[in-house]
């Protein structure tokens, strides 16, 4: 995943409006329990929406990258970041809410994995506590052959990152090409982001074996939708 580009991510992401998304967040948890005092944000990444909740929330969080937790933890050091992966991460304590953001739900690449995640997450949730998915692409939503570019033009980074959208089977396929240049030169490098394109019907049946009551919500944080789970 983001071995190479870790430290470069939040610089590819400067487009992403991660106080709004927050703040629709913020006002979607409230709505169903103001009372709402703890929050685990898994796949956490860099902690940039962790920055915000925690002016809402005592917050933790957790991702498999450590060289994305390291960004995490210097960006907030007085917030606990964890090591672990979604399917299997133990945290030995509960929370009101756990979220899972920005597609990362699709790693996981399988029907079997996707129901371990979500079980797992589920068993850190507080009873009547608020799980927040938000999926990757459907397999009809998502267009093989498409062409993508992203670019930062800052003054000591300049980056073009650009892809071929592919598939294989139930996978889709993204080979990041980035060429990163920095007063000290210029590289090129890639990485290959592999996300399963599960279905809506394969999501509710996850939430369901998991013990949660679940609702999709359309548009979401960002038009992709968002799953919702209330512990039962």
């Amino acid at each position: 995943m983001f071995t190479q580009s870790a430290w470069f991510y939040d610089a590819v992401y400067s487009w992403k409006d991660y106080a709004g998304e927050v703040e629709w967040l913020h006002a979607f948890i409230q709505a169903h329990d103001p009372q709402t005092r703890t929050l685990l944000d898994v796949a956490c990444g860099t902690g940039k929406h962790l920055e915000f909740l925690r002016s809402y929330y005592q917050v933790e969080g957790v991702d498999l990258n450590k060289e994305l937790l390291k960004i995490a933890h210097e960006r907030l050091p007085d917030v606990p970041v964890h090591q672990g992966n979604m399917m299997d991460f133990q945290l030995g304590h509960s929370f009101d809410v756990v979220t899972c953001l920005f597609s990362s739900i699709g790693y996981v690449k399988t029907v079997e994995n996707l129901q371990r995640a979500i079980n797992n997450m589920s068993h850190h949730l507080e009873p009547g506590g608020l799980m927040l998915v938000e999926p990757w692409f459907h397999p009809t939503t998502y267009y093989p052959g498409t062409l993508h570019a992203g670019f930062v033009n800052d003054p000591d980074l300049k980056i073009a990152r650009m892809n071929v959208s592919g598939i294989e089977g139930h996978i889709s396929v993204m080979e990041m090409h980035y060429l990163v240049g920095t007063p000290e030169g210029i590289e090129h490098f890639t990485e290959r982001h592999e996300l399963a394109l599960f279905t809506h019907e394969e999501y509710l049946t996850a939430f369901h074996n998991a013990g949660l009551e679940v609702h999709h919500e359309a548009d979401g944080l960002t038009g992709r939708g968002l799953y919702i789970g209330v512990r039962k």
